[in-house]
Order: structure tokens, then sequence, then C-alpha cells
């Protein structure tokens, strides 16, 4: 088994509202204050000095909610080096109820796009007539934002050329994304792309930092954002109440969804580590929490149903805001490669991340974590489904090393 110690250089500390949030944003100005470009050489200064001028960014970031959320730091080395902008998010639909927790984005705009899996599924199913009025559609709606440029962040294995397509479609006149293959006029700045998925790539975060940092962006703090808010805080003290947790009692937050099989950790290995947890600690000073999405119902009950000892879940399913407060709230996340472990790493929660070898691009990051796997020599397979059937990667992880791992954060945080 591999056992790599995630700790941060510096460990996020919890403010009072457990904001690692950006400066409020200011209304845009005219003219804007100078811009102080870099200082490699004339190209770098020119490209930054064309960057400076802009006023209203969008923000391309198609995927999952996890990938917004370690795209969070690029966000922000937009918003701190240009204040003057309106910066807007182009997402997938549903990620709208990120705005009031990113404080760096004036707007977001949830759509369907058919060069994504989902999008493409969504799309797909639509009346045959109805093709390609999804993309005229989205092409109007950004004609009528006024953008003077986008960046479009994509992982290593997706073409940006698609986007940069309806940017330019929508009268964008600058650009900036990484490309494999020359974009010519779609892109105004294009980087070349030179991660291939495998051992000693980038982290996605900094991947996604140093495609702004080619137009001269850059954030003095490159954690994760999250802002979690008061009413969240309160509507999720109520829940952890009405769950049977006590006064001043903590609690370990086990989650054992994932969108692909791949990544998911047996269920009942969760429940076995959390009864060995509490065998290893004091049961009446922290108790077990079970949380999980309304699609994984199911996962979370198996895991329950494997444990000897109590546990405990919530009424009713958490809204994003307040499962953001959970997972700030717990003494250790223990969790599969998810989105609750990016949340995680934005609020500062020690988290224990069962980590499939699909792609080693996502670990959790400037958090206190342990990472665990077995190392399989199918391991960067990039599949929503082990094609090999054994699923070693995961399955071999003990639930005694789950247990040890989650004890020994605990015993780091106190």
């Amino acid at each position: 088994m591999t056992v790599s110690n995630g700790l941060a250089e510096e460990r996020a500390e919890r403010t009072s509202d457990l904001s690692v949030s950006a400066p409020a944003l200011s209304a845009p100005q005219a003219p804007s204050p100078p811009c102080v470009g870099p200082d490699e050489d004339p190209v770098a200064r020119d490209r930054h000095r064309r960057w400076c001028n802009v006023r209203r960014v969008l923000l391309v970031r198609l995927d999952h909610l996890g990938d917004v959320l370690m795209s969070t730091p690029a966000f922000a080395a937009v918003r701190e080096t240009l204040p003057w902008t309106e910066l807007t998010l182009l997402a997938a639909p549903g990620t709208e109820v990120l705005k009031p927790h990113l404080d760096m984005l004036n707007d977001i705009i949830g759509v369907n796009v058919p060069w994504m899996k989902a999008g493409a599924r969504a799309l797909d199913a639509e009346p045959s007539d109805m093709r390609g009025e999804a993309e005229r559609h989205l092409v109007r709606r950004l004609q009528r934002g006024h953008f003077d440029a986008a960046i479009i962040f994509t992982v290593c294995t997706q073409s940006a050329l698609p986007a940069a397509l309806v940017c330019r479609m929508a009268g964008i006149p600058m650009a900036l994304a990484h490309v494999r293959e020359r974009a010519y006029g779609l892109l105004s700045d294009e980087v070349t792309d030179p991660d291939v998925v495998g051992e000693g790539m980038r982290h996605e975060v900094q991947r996604q930092l140093d495609l702004v940092a080619h137009v001269g962006l850059s954030t003095a703090d490159d954690r994760l954002r999250f802002r979690v808010l008061p009413r969240d805080e309160a509507a999720m003290r109520m829940l952890l109440r009405q769950a049977g947790l006590g006064e001043g009692q903590g609690y370990v937050l086990v989650h054992p969804g994932a969108s692909a099989s791949s990544r998911r950790y047996a269920p009942e290995a969760f429940g076995q580590a959390a009864d060995l947890l509490l065998q290893r600690g004091d049961t009446t000073s922290t108790a077990v929490v079970f949380c999980a999405g309304q699609s994984e119902q199911g996962l979370m009950d198996t895991a329950r149903a494997a444990m000897q000892g109590p546990s405990l879940v919530l009424p009713r399913f958490p809204s994003l805001g307040e499962l953001a407060a959970l997972v700030a709230g717990a003494r250790v996340l223990v969790a599969n490669n998810s989105g609750p472990v990016h949340l995680a790493a934005a609020v500062g929660t020690p988290v224990v991340d069962l980590y499939a070898l699909t792609n080693p691009q996502h670990t959790p990051w400037r958090v206190s974590a342990r990472v665990l796997n077995h190392d399989v020599p199918c391991r960067n397979c990039q599949k929503s489904v082990c094609v090999q059937g054994h699923h070693h990667c995961l399955r071999m992880v003990a639930p005694i090393e789950v247990a040890r791992a989650a004890q020994a954060l605990m015993g780091a945080s106190t």
C-alpha cells in the first residue's frame, strides 16, 4: 500500500466564518489603474499589458464541482491582479449554487455543452429538431455579456478548442487556453500543453495557476477558496443536533460516495474503518457521522450496516453550503477522491482520501491529508469503471489503515 502525506506547507487557518476567500468585490473602474507587468521579456510585458485592459472576463470551467474548486486559486489570481474586472464563470448546470461561496466571481452561467460527457448526454436526449439550438443560445448569451476576454480551463485530456470556437463566434476578442495543436485565430494566447497523465505531472491546481501566469496573473495565496456562510453553519448545527450529536461533541465525517465506481472504496470497508476508529478512540467525545449525495443513499446504508458501533446520519440531505459547513466542522473527513475532499481542502479540514489510481493529478491540495491506495500495474487508467474488475488499487487498502490514518490526523490537529 502507498500512503502519501499531503500535509500542507501552511495549514489554512480557520477564521470566524471559515472563509478562505478573496477580498470583497469592488465596482469596475474606468480607467483602470496602471498594471505592472512581468519583467521576464518584452513579449511577456506586452502580453500582460493587453490583459490589463480587459473589463469583462469569461472564465470557462465546464466539468465537475471538484475541478471548479481546484481552479479557484487561478480565479483569485485574475481577481487580485485585475481587481477592476467583472468575472463570470461558465460552468456545468448546477454550479450556480457556488456563487455566494466564491467572492471573486460576479456571476455564474450554468450550461450543457456537447463536448463534455454530461452535457452531451443531456443534449442528446433533446428532440432532433432542437440539435444545435443550445450552442446557438449560448453564443447569443455570451454576445450579450460583451466579454473582452475568456480563459478556458481544461484538464490535460480535454481540448479547449470547442470552447474557443464558441467564444470566437460570440465575438470575444481575446482567449487563453492550454493547447496541443495550434489554435491560430481561435486563441489570442495559447500555452503549449506539456501534461501527460502519469507520474510527475502537475497537480490540477498548479496547471491552472501556470495558465493564468502566462499572461501575468498571480496570487500570493494558492489555497482553494470556498466561503462558508453563517446561515449554513447555523443550519448544520441544528441538523447535527437532530441527528443526535451531543453538545460540544466532535465528529469524524465519512462520505462513501463518488461519481465514478472506479473511485469508490467498498462501502462495507468504510463502515469497518469507522468501527475500528471508534474502538481506538473515545466515543463520548467523538462520533461518526455519515453523509452522501441523494443518489448515494445505498452506499451510506451499506456502510452503516457494516458497523457494530453507533453512527449518525443527518435527517435530510444538505445543500452545498451546508455540506461545506459539515465538512468544516469535522475533526477529519474520510472519503473517496470526490468533491467533498476538495471542499475539505478549501476550508482546512484534515482528510483521509481513498484515492483510486485513475489519475494522479487531483490529490488534496494544501491541507493535512493521508492519501491511501495500493499500487497496481494499471494505474493512471482514467477509467470510470475498473476495466480489470478487481479494483485492487482501493480494495487492497485495509480498513485498519484507514482508521490509523484518521486517528493520526486527529492527533496532529489537536
